[in-house]
């Protein structure tokens, strides 16, 4: 009942972070912006997530797609099952939960990587009737900004009301993590300098 970074796979997988204790604390999320819009079955998502790190810094996290159930908390697996050059193609399996509605999913997305700025996902098979998402990573210098646009089409029934909301707490959170897992590496990697 998810959208996919898999958001809707990326939202739901697509594209979703659980950091161990002792790590970066989670930042407030109030910043980042999320929409979620319903137009028949078709369920549409936007983000725009500001990030205290550079283009590059932000791109290596967000195509992570080996490690990435390691730090977004609804994956259990994540891995690459074919590459070829900037072509991808990734298995996602995982469980969101929000209060009593919880949902399983798996897919396997074909990913066009154009480095260091996007990155174009389409479901090739899993839960959802179809996915396509748009993620940019947007170069300020020391800083970066992700905007995220797609749609999706659920397999199950979404609830008119709850079923947008409770997308876009999920989104929120995956990329709150997203972020999270950025800013840690960020920090690993200065500590490492000195």
């Amino acid at each position: 009942m998810k959208a996919k970074p898999a958001v809707a796979s990326s939202v739901l997988a697509v594209l979703a972070i659980a950091l161990t204790a002792g790590a970066v604390p989670a930042a407030d999320d109030s910043d980042i912006d999320v929409h979620v819009r319903r137009n028949g079955n078709r369920i549409a998502v936007a983000v725009d997530l500001p990030v205290n790190a550079t283009a590059l810094e932000t791109w290596n996290v967000m195509t992570d797609y080996n490690n990435m159930a390691k730090f977004v908390s609804n994956l259990e697996a994540s891995k690459i099952v074919e590459r070829n050059d900037n072509k991808l193609v990734v298995m996602q399996k995982g469980k969101a939960t929000r209060g009593l509605l919880s949902f399983s999913f798996e897919n396997v997305r074909e990913i066009i990587l154009t480095p260091p700025s996007e990155v174009r996902s389409r479901m090739i098979s899993g839960d959802l009737e179809a996915s396509e998402f748009t993620t940019r990573v947007i170069d300020h210098g020391e800083s970066s900004q992700i905007i995220n646009h797609g749609e999706f089409i659920p397999k199950v029934w979404i609830p008119p009301i709850i079923g947008p909301a409770v997308i876009e707490a999920e989104t929120r959170k995956q990329f709150a993590e997203l972020r999270t897992e950025i800013m840690r590496r960020k920090a690993e990697t200065a500590a490492g300098r000195q």
